[in-house]
């Protein structure tokens, strides 16, 4: 992924959440196959951590994967920005977003691990699932486990962008964020937050 250092990740925590927070990847293989797929990260001691989740086992991409290093892409929040929104003008059009792309091994994971990969989903999404036996109940979830393959990739590099205009000017920043913020698109909304959120993180490493 093309990265200019304005935009560059550097921090690994920033990309852990940004994972965390926007969890549902594309994985891609050699043969340029692809699945989305809802993904959880776990840090390991050593290393940059691994990646938990699960195929429909009639997804015949599952197969091709065993051993095999694969591309991982997690989208965050992204907009249009018009240059009208800048103080320093010319200035032209552009799309601000947030991005993550992680490679890595697959491994395909036993009956046992499958079931405590996708427990670590539900717990990270809904929890009270886990406890709901009316809602999930062990007959239902057999049959579940009859019908997914779960696996890990052991992530062996990260790279996260944010193009966050970050580099413009205190007031080009402003102007950005104030259209964004007033958007009645959800999308630039989420940019928006997203924006106030690492501002305010920001300011607090530097105290």
């Amino acid at each position: 992924m093309y990265i200019p250092n304005y935009a560059q990740v550097d921090d690994r925590q920033t990309a852990t959440d940004i994972i965390n927070e926007f969890g549902f990847g594309l994985i891609v293989s050699p043969t340029l196959e692809a699945t989305h797929v809802p993904l959880v990260y776990q840090p390991v001691s050593e290393g940059n951590g691994v990646l938990y989740g699960h195929f429909a086992k009639a997804n015949p991409h599952w197969k091709e994967l065993a051993g095999t290093r694969v591309l991982i892409v997690f989208g965050g929040p992204h907009a249009y920005i018009s240059p009208t929104w800048y103080e320093n003008k010319p200035a032209v059009p552009t799309w601000n977003y947030v991005a993550v792309h992680c490679y890595g091994t697959v491994e395909l994971l036993n009956d046992q691990e499958t079931a405590n990969a996708l427990n670590h989903l539900i717990r990270q999404y809904e929890p009270s699932l886990l406890s709901n036996s009316e809602v999930m109940s062990d007959e239902l979830n057999a049959k579940l486990s009859q019908a997914i393959v779960g696996f890990k990739i052991v992530i062996d590099d990260i790279q996260a962008k944010e193009k966050l205009g970050l580099h413009r000017s205190p007031e080009d920043q402003a102007g950005v964020y104030q259209a964004l913020n007033e958007s009645e698109h959800l999308p630039a909304k989420m940019l928006a937050n997203y924006m106030n959120k690492r501002t305010m993180k920001s300011e607090g490493q530097d105290q």
